[in-house]
Order: structure tokens, then sequence, then C-alpha cells
């Protein structure tokens, strides 16, 4: 396994026509390439952002039907490298499943993984987001070992479920990641300590391609992809518009965070007990 390697974040803007979305995530990808990543990621629904259930499931199809994962399969093998789509939306029974896929080299699919946590909140501003009325969660964390680095996958909304980080860490995961379609008004409050967080408490690399600016279907998006370091550095940002960011990967921070913190051998199992004070 190489110690180091160049990863790169493709900010998109999806909107409703899938066809133009994956002409602009497979632009990304060569773009990417072109500079030197060896990993490739897009953004949560790289293929489609629709707020509309009906709009939805007019066009979604299963994963083998799907033409965004096909012709992203195609250029991760005419580009030569590791490309994790953040996320499309596949047909999964009645209801759509919101998977990630991490594609090797030659094409093929090396993992899968279903969004665990789905977003269900009525926002201040006025926003009403109901993900499980019309995804199905998934059952399973997933850690990938590929050659370039061992990969945990997570998407989005993950991000605020510190304990699924730390398990893919104490699984072997040194680079995580968790691609996303943050909402403008949670992103800037939260987003980028979440991201420096999720890298500082398991010793990690953080990778998150990220949607930017306003959607077609009238949502607003936070951008700001971004690449963290095991000490919580930022090594690359986005801003909100579509786009290409790339860091260098050196694995052996890892090893190097873990050992001056060393809080996943430190963690201890404990219980909690709940003490009622009366005045």
């Amino acid at each position: 396994m190489p110690e180091r390697f160049i990863a790169a974040c493709v900010q998109m803007r999806s909107g409703r026509d899938p066809a133009a979305n994956r002409d602009a995530a497979v632009a990304g990808l060569r773009e990417a390439a072109g500079q030197g990543a060896s990993y490739i990621q897009t953004p949560e629904m790289t293929s489609l952002v629709e707020r509309s259930r009906e709009r939805l499931f007019a066009v979604v199809t299963d994963e083998n039907s799907d033409p965004t994962l096909t012709a992203l399969r195609q250029t991760a093998r005419e580009v030569g490298a590791w490309v994790q789509v953040g996320s499309i939306a596949v047909r999964n029974g009645e209801k759509i499943a919101n998977r990630a896929f991490l594609i090797d080299p030659e094409g093929g699919i090396a993992a899968s993984y279903d969004k665990l946590h789905l977003f269900d909140v009525d926002l201040p501003s006025g926003e009403s987001w109901r993900e499980s009325s019309t995804y199905t969660g998934g059952g399973c964390a997933v850690v990938a070992e590929t050659p370039l680095a061992t990969f945990g996958l997570t998407i989005c909304y993950d991000i605020r479920f510190p304990a699924l980080y730390r398990a893919l860490a104490e699984a072997g995961a040194t680079v995580l990641t968790g691609p996303a379609c943050f909402t403008r008004q949670t992103g800037e409050a939260h987003w980028l300590v979440l991201q420096r967080a999720r890298a500082i408490e398991t010793g990690s690399f953080m990778i998150s391609a990220a949607q930017g600016g306003v959607h077609e279907d009238g949502r607003e998006t936070y951008g700001h992809s971004i690449i963290v370091d095991p000490w919580g550095r930022v090594l690359a940002e986005g801003g909100t518009e579509p786009g290409v960011i790339l860091a260098e990967i050196d694995l052996s921070q890892v090893a190097d965070a873990r050992a001056r913190i060393p809080s996943l051998r430190h963690a201890r199992p404990f219980s909690v007990e709940r003490i009622v004070a009366k005045s």
C-alpha cells in the first residue's frame, strides 16, 4: 500500500436532469484525474437532486440500470482511478436507497453503502425534510480495504453520529468519507467543525465532496467540499461553485496522530448513572 496518494473532491450542483448531472460528474472525474488524483469522490445525490417524490420515482432505476453509475464506472476505467460515487438514488423495493459506490480502476464495484441515518427535520427557516418518507435507511457500516487506503464510507447526515466514525476507525479505516448535500443553513453553522471533529476524534483523514449552490428544485446547499488531515488541519476546501479540489494524502500521518492522541485505544466501557437531585 503506498504511503501517499492524491485525493480529489468533485463539487457539483446537480439538478433535475440526470443526463446533465452525469456529464458534469464525468467531466469532474476527468479533470481530477488529469491533475494526478488516484482517488476521486463525487457528492451525495450525484445523479439527481430532486425534492419531489413523484419526479424522483419517475426517473430512478435499480443500480444495474442506472446510466450515471454505468458512465462513472466507464470513466473510472478510462482514467485508471478509484472513484467513490458519493451517492445515487436507486430503487429499493417500494422506496429508494441513498447508495454510495466505491469503484475500482477497472470499473468494478468494490463496495457499496446505504446511508444509515435519515434526515427528518423541520428547520427554523421553514424548510422541512422527511427522508424517511422516500428512502430506506441502511443497516450496516462499511469499511473498504483498497491498495490506496482503507476507507470508511458514510453519507451526509451520518456526520452527526460520531459513534459511527469511531467504529469505522476501530475496524481499520484510515480515511473517512462523508459526501454530502448539506443545506446552506446547517452547513454555515456546523459543516467545518463536524468535519474537523470526526478527523480529530479518530486520527483519520476526512474527505467530503459536496453539492453547492441553488438547485433547480429550490433547495440551497452549502458546498465547501473539504479534505482534512488526522490532526484536524484543512488541506483543501471549496466554495459554493462547482469545481475540483485536491490534496495529498500522507497515510503516515494517521499513525502519527493516533500515537500522539491514542484515544481509540483508551476508550473504556461505562454505564450511566442517573441521579435525581432534590432541593
